[in-house]
């Protein structure tokens, strides 16, 4: 069996990250990926101005009890004349600071009697002005190529004066699942029959990583329906995934499809639990990833293995999220020969730590088991551990992102 990081670091190599740009208007780039680094048009702020509402006056006019006759109101968006020698300029928050001015008093500190300033509170040199680039330099890259842009990147390219930016095209995968005895929601289950939760399990968690789910299809058991729909899904789409199928058995047809299609299916046994049985594929230049038929199964070898390939074929600067380390709360189950991921659910304590409870039943076929949990702990093969042990944790929040 393959070792899960050899797996991961083979299989996030094997597609390529896709070529096509698009120029998008910047309140429809919530979710793409950047294509290009990007660079500050100007200095943020673009003067030195007021950090609050208040008067601008030279620190060396200040001495306690002297009135500073008000010399302008300056609102936000105006330009103050030059402040004179002993007197004060009314500000407000975001007002250019007057040149001569050095310093700002804010308003509660301040006493206003017929347009005469008297501050109350001795100042301090230079406070509550922002200075001029103090937040972003002119000409500094702004965003690096390959950040997925949300709400406060575009706040950012925003304040920089983007109202377009050039991001790779969203990337295209397709869902195949197999089986006479899958039925699609909605539908009457005859006997035998389960409903199909993979379809739209997995073409959920390919948007929620910002890529298209063009096709979500199925294919009962006979070569030729298996073999149309994966021509479909190769056609259409750059990344294909199939789920269950491809293992020896007579109606396990996903490897002859693929094999017509031109592929060559290169069969894993990778040492993980849930998720053992992987398979990888080219057709036509498209890589084709089969996973595991049981539902949580198919989650966790998405999550973990091929979301990392997802994220690099879109462009994105980084693949592998990081991960975090937290404390068991519980006995945890393990096995000898395969590092288990097991679902649980994280909890900040008092002490700053994250704690873990775990799921009570850890099957592969226990589907309510991935509403409850948040995320995956890992129990490397052939340990044990127990309550308060230190064990790693890839957090949904970062892994199907």
């Amino acid at each position: 069996m393959l070792d899960f990081d050899v797996a991961q670091a083979q299989l996030v190599q094997a597609g390529n990250p896709i070529q096509h740009i698009e120029d998008v208007p910047l309140h429809q780039a919530r979710g793409r990926i950047l294509a290009r680094s990007l660079d500050a048009h100007l200095d943020m702020p673009p003067a030195d101005n007021s950090a609050m509402d208040g008067y601008a006056i030279r620190f060396a006019d200040y001495e306690p009890g002297r009135g500073l006759p008000v010399q302008q109101r300056c609102f936000a968006g105006e330009q103050p004349q030059p402040l004179h020698a002993g007197h004060s300029i009314r500000l407000f928050t975001g007002s250019v600071i007057p040149e001569g001015a050095d310093t700002v008093v804010m308003q509660e500190d301040c006493t206003e009697t017929d347009n005469v300033l008297f501050i109350n509170e001795k100042p301090s040199i230079g406070q509550n002005i922002r200075r001029r680039g103090e937040d972003i330099h002119k000409d500094s890259v702004l965003l690096p190529a390959g950040v997925r842009i949300g709400a406060a990147q575009i706040a950012l390219l925003a304040s920089q004066g983007y109202n377009r930016v050039p991001v790779f095209a969203r990337l295209k995968i397709g869902v195949l699942t197999t089986g006479d005895e899958l039925i699609e929601p909605g539908k009457p289950l005859q006997a035998a029959q389960i409903y199909n939760s993979n379809g739209p399990m997995l073409a959920a968690l390919v948007e929620g990583l910002g890529a298209d789910a063009v096709h979500v299809l199925h294919a009962p058991d006979t070569l030729e329906a298996t073999e149309k729909a994966l021509a479909t899904l190769i056609a259409d789409c750059d990344l294909v995934l199939s789920v269950g199928g491809v293992s020896v058995g007579e109606k396990d047809l996903v490897k002859p499809a693929i094999e017509q299609a031109g592929g060559k299916l290169d069969m894993w046994r990778v040492r993980m639990k849930p998720g053992k049985p992987v398979a990888l594929a080219h057709a036509q230049g498209k890589p084709i990833v089969c996973l595991p038929g049981n539902p949580v199964s198919a989650f966790a070898v998405f999550a973990l293995l091929v979301a990392p390939l997802v994220r690099k074929m879109q462009g994105r600067e980084q693949w592998l999220p990081p991960v975090e380390h937290a404390r068991l709360d519980a006995q945890a189950p393990f096995n000898d020969t395969r590092d288990e991921f097991i679902r649980v659910r994280a909890a900040h304590g008092q002490n700053g730590e994250t704690r873990l409870s775990v799921f009570d039943r850890q099957g592969s076929g226990v589907v309510s088991s991935l509403p409850w949990s948040d995320g995956l702990a890992r129990i490397p093969a052939g340990q044990k551990f127990g309550p308060g042990d230190l064990v790693p944790y890839y957090s949904w929040a970062h892994w199907l992102v």
